[in-house]
């Protein structure tokens, strides 16, 4: 009888001991909060370059860190309502970039946020400085007044009948300062501009619409409700055969014809590292804003087949990529 009770007994024990649920083990794990302003067909990429670069610094997603993904695809509005869910969650850190990064400093100032690529952090009151962030907001910084002007020279060089130039831009400020920037180079250049504002996407059909012609080149800022919709841009752009120039490759692998910008895949790479030194123990406040050294000039010359654009072998020499 001592030997059957001693054996009900532990078994007793151990049907009273806690069992821990996998939701339990990841909400021990420190938390990362990733918002991409665009869509995962855009964005995915990038995102998994960012996690490999955490792997080799040791975290591994699901074993020693937790990644929560939310994709706005392009749609604003959302911003502020993901930003406060990662406040609910009590993320240990965010990612995101653009306007998207106000959304989630507007929601914390405790929360460390990383900016991959943040088009004017000071500017946009992210930060006080880039040598010295002073908050919870660090990361990499678009800014660069030449980028812009350097674009629109790409394309003159590119497109030698360019007379007028269409500029399409969404209302967000880095955007627009983009396209005031493009506009500058362009009349400096001695080309007409056509300012092409979009506030969703049903404006970027109309818009492109009445281009009928009157412009010889479409420029289109950075911006995620743009980039979600390249597809549809580029499709209505070849129709017209009107050349395109963007900020990023992701753009002309799918029928743009030039991009010039920086490599973003470093960028995220880069802001891995950032989320590294916070998740051991850094403040953002600490950490200096770093501004990009590489650019890629990325070239489709299926694209300019198809436009009847000849571009010269010395200025495909100087693209770090071409697409045939």
């Amino acid at each position: 009888m001592r030997r059957r009770e001693f054996i009900a007994s532990l078994c007793g024990l151990t049907v009273a001991r806690p069992i821990t649920s996998r939701a339990e083990q990841r909400a021990k794990l420190p938390t990362i909060g990733l918002l991409a302003a665009s869509a995962p067909t855009m964005e995915k990429r990038w995102a998994d370059i960012f996690v490999q670069r955490l792997r080799e610094l040791g975290w591994i997603e699901g074993r020693t860190v937790a990644i929560e993904y939310r994709w706005a695809e392009g749609h604003y509005e959302r911003f502020s309502e993901f930003a406060e869910e990662f406040v609910r969650l009590k993320v240990d850190v965010v990612v995101t970039t653009g306007s998207a990064s106000a959304a989630v400093k507007q929601a914390t100032s405790t929360i460390p946020i990383v900016c991959p690529a943040s088009g004017d952090p000071v500017g946009a009151g992210l930060v006080a400085s880039l040598a010295r962030p002073g908050g919870n907001v660090t990361g990499l910084s678009l800014e660069n007044p030449d980028l812009a002007s350097k674009r629109v020279e790409l394309f003159r060089e590119v497109v030698p009948q360019l007379r007028r130039l269409a500029i399409m831009a969404t209302v967000e400020a880095v955007p627009a300062l983009e396209a005031n920037e493009a506009e500058t180079a362009a009349r400096r250049l001695g080309l007409d501009v056509i300012a092409l504002d979009i506030r969703r996407a049903e404006d970027i059909a109309t818009a492109l619409g009445s281009l009928k012609d009157r412009a010889d080149g479409l420029y289109v800022a950075g911006a995620p409700l743009l980039i979600s919709y390249r597809v549809r841009i580029n499709t209505l752009a070849l129709t017209m055969r009107l050349p395109t120039i963007y900020n990023a490759r992701e753009y002309v692998e799918l029928g743009g014809l030039i991009s010039y910008g920086p490599n973003f895949p470093e960028m995220y790479r880069r802001a891995a590292d950032y989320v590294d030194k916070i998740l051991r123990g850094a403040k953002p406040a600490d950490l200096p804003v770093e501004q990009p050294t590489k650019f890629d000039m990325v070239v489709n010359l299926t694209t300019a087949k198809a436009l009847g654009l000849t571009i010269a072998e010395s200025f495909l020499a100087r693209a770090d990529e071409v697409i045939e």
